[in-house]
């Protein structure tokens, strides 16, 4: 496949919606390169392709999206022959089923794990230098989080991935890009009350898709903001030769909710 023209990624590798992007394009066999900044450091270019200066945007030969859930029903129709993976069910209930579950996760999930949890815990201190609202954490981890896991608990297999499918589709990917942030940010849960839930989870976590992206998180987490171009490129990660990224945040229209 070495003959497909290489696709950009804007983002950051510790966002939940590029994960699930890169996710599916290694799923699919589809190369990448990324510009991994955070979209508050994105410059006016960066406005233009992203509006609403949210992550990630993707670029090819044709095209500039930048929302997670039609960037991957583009690399679906697009990379649809029987060479490539599909990430969607093939019957149709389950694919409405599937769809279901990656909206569940980008819009109820995204809201409680990121704009509540990780935001307060993560993005406010490290970016914008702001004390976290504990209370609002509290909540978070104490009535919020809870519903989600008991949802879960409720509907995802027992084994193996979601509607029998032989491997992972966007709801397994979508759930799960959620719950590696929840990881890296340190929260703590009653793991024995939910047991479906986390083996799910960890199960889904540890294919090589997902495994394949955690030492760039690592370098990102470890690194300055400002240095993540650098460190990132001196860990191997597939580094674009241009950036949108400047050295100073800029709170944008939707500062507070980064991704999409």
């Amino acid at each position: 496949m070495s003959h497909m023209n290489k696709v950009r990624i804007i983002g950051s590798y510790l966002s939940p919606y590029v994960r699930k992007v890169l996710v599916c394009l290694s799923i699919k066999g589809i190369p990448y390169e990324i510009d991994p900044i955070i979209p508050f450091y994105g410059n006016e270019e960066f406005s233009k392709l992203s509006p609403l200066r949210r992550i990630p945007v993707f670029t090819d030969d044709k095209v500039t999206l930048c929302d997670s859930s039609v960037i991957c029903q583009y690399l679906e129709d697009r990379y649809s022959s029987s060479n490539f993976v599909s990430i969607y069910p093939n019957d149709i209930v389950n694919r409405a089923k599937a769809r279901w579950y990656e909206e569940y996760a980008d819009t109820y999930i995204g809201n409680i794990f990121i704009w509540q949890y990780y935001n307060e815990v993560v993005i406010k201190p490290f970016v914008w230098k702001k004390k976290s609202d504990q209370i609002i954490v509290d909540r978070s981890l104490n009535i919020e989080i809870p519903k989600v896991l008991q949802y879960l608990e409720e509907n995802v297999p027992k084994e193996g991935y979601m509607f029998d499918e032989k491997h992972a589709t966007i709801a397994d990917i979508s759930i799960t890009s959620f719950f590696r942030n929840l990881f890296i940010a340190n929260a703590k849960f009653d793991v024995e009350r939910y047991p479906f839930t986390f083996s799910y989870v960890n199960r889904i976590l540890s294919l090589s898709y997902f495994q394949s992206l955690i030492p760039f998180e690592k370098i990102s987490i470890a690194s300055p903001i400002p240095n993540h171009r650098t460190a990132l490129a001196k860990g191997n990660a597939p580094i674009s030769n241009e950036t949108f990224g400047i050295d100073k945040p800029k709170p944008g229209a939707f500062s507070e909710r980064p991704s999409s």
